[in-house]
Order: C-alpha cells, then structure tokens, then sequence
C-alpha cells in the first residue's frame, strides 16, 4: 500500500470565500470515490483549526501500490478535476509513502 496526502492553500479574499473554495475542491475530490482502480480509501478535510500557519484542505488516499497511484496521476477522472478546479489552488503540497 502507498498513501498519498496532499495539502492546499485556496484562493479567496474572504474567510467565507477561502471556506467556499475550499468545500468545491472536498466535494470535486470526493466525486472520484469509487472511479479509481486500486484507489482503496478516500478523505478530503477541511481545516478546522484557523491557525495561520495552517492549510485550507487535506486530501488523504490509499492504493494499493505505487502503481496504481501513478495510473490515478493520469485517470481521465482525476484530469477532470484537476481541470475543473483550475487555479482555485495558490499552493500545494505533497507526501508519497509506504
């Protein structure tokens, strides 16, 4: 198994415009449940804690091997929503591990 977490920073002006950004990519990325071979657990959450350090959303997934995190990485679904949520994303980070 391999977990892939990602984490981002959204655009918006407001609080209530960051936490409506925020909520389109849970519910986009929550929309791939089930549509991914070897995509065997899928989490989306939203940051509850305000601190400014911290960010908006958290995506947390399981495959079940590398391979098929790679084959998620080019899935027209997943392309999909990469498209969909455009440049709503002004930062990004990313962990892979075993």
């Amino acid at each position: 198994m391999i977990k892939h977490i990602v984490m981002w920073n959204v655009r918006g002006e407001t609080p209530e415009q960051k936490k409506e950004t925020a909520q389109r990519v849970k519910r986009a990325f929550e929309s791939l449940s089930g549509k991914i071979p070897g995509l065997t657990k899928l989490e989306v959450g939203m940051d509850v804690s305000g601190v400014d350090y911290a960010c908006d959303v958290v995506l947390y997934t399981e495959f079940e091997s590398h391979a098929s995190l790679e084959a998620y990485a080019v899935h027209p679904e997943h392309l999909r929503v990469k498209q969909v949520l455009g440049d709503c994303r002004i930062a990004r980070h990313q962990v892979d591990y075993i």
